[in-house]
């Protein structure tokens, strides 16, 4: 994820605080000059960091601060609060117009992930709205454009408009809204043509689609990769389209990330969404709070729990609670939550959203996706029966099981052993504990 580099220089800086019980304005001062070159080596903006970094040093030199019980606490709140107000403070949500179909505008350079992120925002609206989306491919310059958003769209059952034969952006966006209206689709996301530069040819065109259907949202997506340069790109692109957000993509590469903090302060335009993946399901809403928490190693665990309702089917979970009050809990279970939380993300992504993560203790972890495969492989090999019942597999159960997924004897015993400590676990917690516990909620 980005600003993992970030992160372990705050947490370092904020180490020295933590261990002193008095912190004097030298050590204060100290502190702030860490952070600032933190935060300059993440590609944020000089300007933004400079202004960053006076408003947190004016409210931590108060004397209510440095003579408290907990200074170095509170210095992390007022980072916590100043990073937050940075990104925008709220969460900035997409505005459905008052008439139908709302026209989302998605403009940016070539490269940035903008066809594949229409697709994106599309199953995102579908799913969390309720809309009926409609793809809408102007973009007729780059070679196979149009066939690159047909393949997002059916990927995700979402119909693409498209007028091969027109060379006209403005004529194939306003005959696309008036065919939402006729087919009852009343949320438009138009992909527009991107550049290897901004050029004027291309910002015309875009200002032509933006008077002819006049969008509710003009979002403009951008690779945080790009570091310093996205910012760039956002005020150009502002200054001739007045955007109304910004979509950060691939904020989970090996990225310094600064763009995400520099953005909004620079520009005046909140950051509503942001790719955390290459699937079409990695859509996050971007809130601010949440991500200073990230940044700061505090987890993030709204956006885990929104991610597990995501992924997580409610009768598969309700099926399942019954099977554990039961006693019920096999291996057919077992894989089946396995690939519920594989939907999630990858581990090592998820476990950083959990607080108090260290992110450098992590590399000793093995937090391998692979290993799922490999204990999904084990499952898979063995029969309906042995799935139900583990305890009749025998040694030369074994042997075929492992030859069957490409495993040792050892990986599918050490699969057994840790299904049966599992269960021994849940049938303490089912029957005892669990079955006390849920009586005296119903005697209240």
């Amino acid at each position: 994820m980005a600003f993992e580099s970030l992160s372990e220089k705050l947490s370092m800086a904020f180490k020295k605080l933590r261990g002193k019980g008095v912190v004097t304005e030298k050590d204060l001062k100290e502190s702030m000059r860490e952070i600032k070159l933190a935060l300059l080596e993440a590609d944020v903006n000089f300007k933004v960091v400079k202004d960053f970094i006076s408003r947190v040093s004016e409210r931590a030199v108060g004397s209510d601060v440095l003579e408290s019980l907990t200074p170095g606490q509170q210095i992390i709140k007022i980072v916590n609060d100043e990073l937050t107000a940075l990104m925008g403070g709220e969460n900035a949500r997409i505005e459905f117009g008052k008439k139908t179909p709302t026209v989302v505008l998605m403009a940016g350079l070539q490269g940035a992930g903008k066809t594949t992120f229409c697709a994106k925002l599309a199953g995102y609206m579908r799913k969390k709205h309720n809309k009926r989306p409609l793809l809408v491919a102007c973009d007729i310059y780059r070679p196979a454009a149009i066939r690159q958003l047909e393949v997002v769209g059916k990927q995700l059952d979402i119909p693409v408009f498209a007028m091969e034969d027109c060379k006209n952006a403005v004529t194939i966006a306003t005959s696309a809204v008036e065919h939402a209206k006729a087919h009852g689709n009343d949320f438009v996301i138009v992909d527009t043509a991107g550049r290897l530069h901004i050029d004027d040819l291309l910002m015309q065109e875009l200002e032509d689609i933006k008077a002819a259907v006049e969008p509710e949202e003009i979002l403009l997506v951008i690779d945080a990769m790009t570091g310093q340069d996205a910012v760039n790109i956002a005020e150009s692109f502002n200054s001739r389209l007045q955007v109304t957000g910004v979509i950060m993509t691939k904020l989970d590469g090996d990225t310094r990330g600064g763009a995400a903090l520099s953005v909004k302060a620079v520009t005046g335009k909140p950051i509503k969404f942001v790719g955390v993946g290459e699937k079409l399901s990695d859509i996050e809403e971007f809130h601010p709070d949440r991500m200073a928490s990230r940044i700061l190693g505090s987890g993030d665990v709204l956006s885990l729990i929104e991610r597990a309702e995501q992924a997580i089917d409610e009768k598969s979970a309700a099926a399942l609670e019954e099977k554990l009050r039961k006693n019920q809990f096999d291996l057919n279970d077992f894989l089946e939550q396995m690939q519920q939380v594989k939907k999630m993300g990858p581990l090592s992504q998820l476990v950083k959203m959990l607080p108090g993560v260290n992110t450098k203790e992590l590399d000793n972890v093995d937090l391998d996706d692979g290993r799922m495969l490999r204990v999904e492989a084990i499952i898979q090999s063995m029969t309906m029966k042995e799935r139900q019942n583990p305890s009749i597999i025998n040694a030369s159960r074994k042997k075929r099981i492992a030859a069957g997924s490409g495993n040792g004897v050892q990986e599918v015993n050490q699969l057994l052993r840790q299904f049966e400590q599992m269960q021994k676990m849940m049938k303490q917690f089912t029957g005892g504990g669990m079955g006390r516990f849920m009586k005296r909620k119903k005697k209240r």
